[in-house]
């Protein structure tokens, strides 16, 4: 019997509400949205100026936004809700039109929601959740064209578009989407070029618009300092193992830009915010010297190879490592900042020019739903759940079995293509992250859990096969 692949949109409707009502929940609970101090950074710099382009401007326009015309932040929260809805929703129909198990894509897909990963982190005031929205989208695309085993310009459309969305809502979004088409371009069979270019552009227009046509509007380019903070952690890491690779003129040059003890104190693997992040770490004059510090750490790239290797292995575990290092320092999982207040965070003395911090401030719609939400969230963050619900490197390598599976059961290497944005985000934080952050890897975790069913069929499928086989090989032939 055929399979029934009819569309049926009154489902993927009610797919949505019901992912949209959650949402609501969280929303409502947790109002106007969790945060942490780059969250309060993200409207400080657009309130008293200059603006700066060192997190996501198009982000820090919609905070902008949303308090300029309601002088709160809860309109970006909730469009960040409806837009999780929609990406969501979106994938899993493309699942089921790929062939996944129809009942049970859309259950997971309607529970996914009541997780904390995905409930509580998409109410947070920062720009990892479009990111992330960009990304499930982008799969579901991907998944679209490994249905019709074809690159559409419809879909080369919609790729090249939500490519360049989720490049400006992160600075190394250019590296996903460059790690993404590549797998892409290797997969397809057709509109290889087309695919190609439309990735280059994707890639581009986030690098132009910062340096070329923000200062134009008069928004300041990153400081340099943020921009190489993750080399600036390697020199540190090379300090604190190996001191005798620095030169005098080396040590006068470090010293100029912090004391020698913070850069050894700061010389930890797992994460650079113990060096940069301190008081006695001399922004201005680590942009001043910049040029020298970047010399430095070429020549320790040259020279000692494997040890900035492993220090970057180390910094992105949370790519790869399924399990914290409860051992190193900054080795734990960080998932959620849970403050109620913004001067928790910032204190009075670093932005006292913003007056109006108050709107980073819990102010639940809902005390009934606050208090369920609340422990439900509190209870997520036990470290034995750590490893399934807050680390990526688990469900990256889901989303890998999944679609190889998948590929081999249906005899379709389009399907692979619904993980290369899972393989650009992995790779990239893999290469140059600051600390491990839940939120670099939340994509892989949504992709990974919705992709679940996929591979739980594609295995039913591929047994089904053997059996078949292995039956007909074994059965008694008919006598002549």
């Amino acid at each position: 019997m055929a399979r029934d692949t009819k569309p049926r949109p009154w489902v993927a409707l009610a797919t949505f509400l019901i992912i949209q009502a959650v949402l609501g929940c969280w929303w409502a609970a947790l109002y106007p949205g969790l945060f942490s101090r780059d969250s309060v950074l993200y409207l400080s710099h657009t309130m008293v100026g200059p603006w700066v382009s060192d997190h996501s401007v198009l982000y820090d326009a919609m905070v902008w936004l949303s308090y300029a015309h309601t002088t709160d932040l809860g309109a970006v929260t909730f469009a960040q809700t409806t837009a999780m809805a929609g990406a969501l929703t979106y994938l899993a129909q493309s699942l089921k039109a790929l062939g996944a198990p129809r009942l049970p894509t859309t259950l997971v897909a309607m529970l996914l929601p009541l997780a904390p990963p995905v409930g509580a982190f998409t109410v947070a005031l920062w720009k990892d959740v479009p990111f992330t929205i960009c990304a499930v989208a982008i799969a579901g695309v991907c998944a679209r064209i490994a249905a019709r085993r074809a690159v559409t310009w419809p879909a080369l459309a919609g790729l090249g578009t939500l490519m360049i969305v989720l490049g400006l809502f992160r600075a190394n979004g250019f590296l996903v989407v460059g790690v993404a088409v590549v797998a892409l371009v290797v997969i397809v069979k057709t509109m290889r070029v087309r695919l190609l270019l439309t990735g280059t552009l994707a890639a581009a227009v986030p690098l132009l618009l910062t340096n070329l046509v923000f200062p134009q509007f008069g928004i300041m380019a990153p400081s340099k300092t943020y921009v190489y903070h993750t080399a600036y952690g390697d020199i540190a890491v090379a300090y604190r193992e190996r001191p005798g690779l620095f030169t005098p003129q080396d040590i006068s040059l470090l010293t100029e830009v912090a004391p020698l003890k913070r850069w050894w104190e700061g010389g930890t693997c797992s994460t650079i915010n113990p060096l940069i992040w301190r008081r006695d770490f001399n922004w201005w004059m680590a942009d001043l010297r910049a040029a020298e510090l970047l010399e430095l750490w070429r020549r320790l790239l040259v020279t000692e190879p494997e040890m900035v290797i492993e220090t970057r292995l180390c910094r992105g575990a949370i790519a790869w490592r399924p399990v914290r290092d409860e051992q190193a320092t900054g080795g734990m999982t960080y998932r959620l900042s849970r403050r109620p207040t913004a001067d928790s965070y910032v204190g009075t003395y670093k932005i006292a020019d913003f007056t109006e911090r108050w709107v980073f401030s819990l102010r639940p719609l809902s005390l009934e739903l606050y208090l369920v939400a609340d422990p439900w969230l509190t209870g997520s963050l036990a470290p034995e759940y750590d490893w399934i619900l807050w680390r990526g490197a688990l469900w990256s390598y889901v989303s890998y079995a999944a679609v190889a599976l998948a590929a081999m059961a249906r005899r379709n290497r389009y399907v692979l293509g619904v993980a290369a944005v899972v393989a650009g985000q992995q790779l990239t934080v893999l290469a140059n992250i600051s600390a491990q952050d839940f939120r670099y890897m939340a994509a892989p975790i949504i992709i990974g859990a919705l992709l679940v069913p996929l591979l739980l069929g594609s295995v039913g499928r591929l047994a089904l096969a053997l059996v078949r086989r292995t039956w007909r090989r074994l059965r008694p032939k008919p006598a002549a």
